[in-house]
């Protein structure tokens, strides 16, 4: 039998709860998807496997094989070392500490795999396929279960000194905020996120505040997903729309802060809330920002929602693959260390 040729790429986006995989071909042109929840409370061994099915699943959806794979992708949330590919501390997957993800899933798979952090990996995405590589300095902000960034600085993903950078969720905004999965108080990703905004929502019905989602989904809002919280909103719920209201301002200072610090041409922002929410939240965000950056430092600047939405993430990823697999001519090297 004539051996397959070995076109087609896979990205990988794990996240705190969905698995996401994309089939690419060797144009990153996606083929087919397929997606799982984590279940990240079942442990580390659980959410491993359920990668290597959620990679099966997607190529069954096509009609491929593994032995068609050239590489894949995984954005990892947290902090990754992209050197040994392990995922070294995850805040929204419980005991992932140090964890060799890339060695798991090779031993799974038998195809080569590659780790970047997912934040990295989306911006990674939108700046290659949504920007054609334009921008000098581009900066992604994605909000979903956590909050994740990436940095591209002079037409290259930056990566900082230990490979970890990116990590905006993580920046304190507000020293006596709720408490943050890292340990932390106050950090962006604690109010900003879909974790953050699902949490005030609970936290408020059961305090007795009314809203339409109770009457959706049950007074403990066990179900509770972005999609009925525009459902609430595009039915009137004012509760629904002054919290999201409030989490779009503090995405707002979040980013203001980061252009104070960064000035980058372009700010992206993308993830599974603002894929749900974006016609609802980023007037409010992009007002925000605006009152809160330093005169003068916006002018030129965009602040805009990714259009590749919940794909960012596994483009980005097939991007990562095909860059380090060597498939690309211009693109055949690691992440430089700035």
């Amino acid at each position: 039998m004539a051996k397959l040729a070995k076109h087609y790429l896979l990205g990988v986006d794990l996240g705190g709860t969905k698995i996401l995989t994309g089939v690419f071909d060797a144009k990153l042109r996606l083929r087919g998807t397929a997606k799982v929840s984590t279940k990240a409370s079942r442990g580390v061994k659980a959410v491993v496997e359920r990668v290597a099915r959620c990679v099966h699943d997607a190529l069954d959806e096509c009609d491929l094989s593994l032995a068609q794979v050239r590489a894949i992708g995984v954005g990892a949330p947290g902090a990754v070392d992209t050197r040994t590919g392990r995922v070294l501390f995850a805040p929204n997957l419980p005991d992932w500490k140090n964890i060799p993800l890339k060695r798991a899933l090779e031993k799974l798979l038998a195809v080569p795999v590659f780790l970047g952090n997912d934040g990295n990996v989306c911006a990674l995405g939108v700046y290659e396929r949504e920007f054609k590589g334009r921008p000098n300095h581009l900066l992604g902000v994605f909000i979903g279960t956590g909050i994740g960034g990436g940095l591209v600085l002079n037409g290259e993903l930056y990566c900082g000194h230990n490979l970890t950078a990116g990590e905006i969720g993580h920046m304190v905004i507000a020293v006596n905020g709720p408490k943050c999965g890292c340990g932390n108080r106050g950090c962006y990703e604690a109010l900003a996120s879909r974790t953050a905004v699902f949490r005030r929502i609970q936290m408020a019905v059961k305090g007795g505040q009314k809203t339409l989602l109770t009457g959706l989904l049950g007074p403990d809002l066990r179900n509770l997903r972005s999609s009925h919280l525009r459902k609430a909103i595009r039915r009137g719920d004012k509760f629904v729309q002054k919290v999201i209201e409030e989490t779009a301002n503090y995405a707002g200072i979040g980013i203001a802060n980061l252009i104070n610090i960064l000035n980058p041409d372009v700010v992206v922002v993308g993830g599974g809330l603002i894929e749900q929410l974006g016609d609802e939240m980023m007037p409010t965000l992009v007002r925000s920002a605006k009152e809160h950056v330093l005169p003068g430092t916006l002018r030129g600047i965009q602040i805009v929602a990714s259009k590749l939405g919940d794909h960012a993430g596994i483009t980005g990823a097939a991007v990562l693959a095909r860059r380090m697999s060597g498939q690309h001519p211009h693109a055949d090297h690691p992440p430089r260390r700035h």
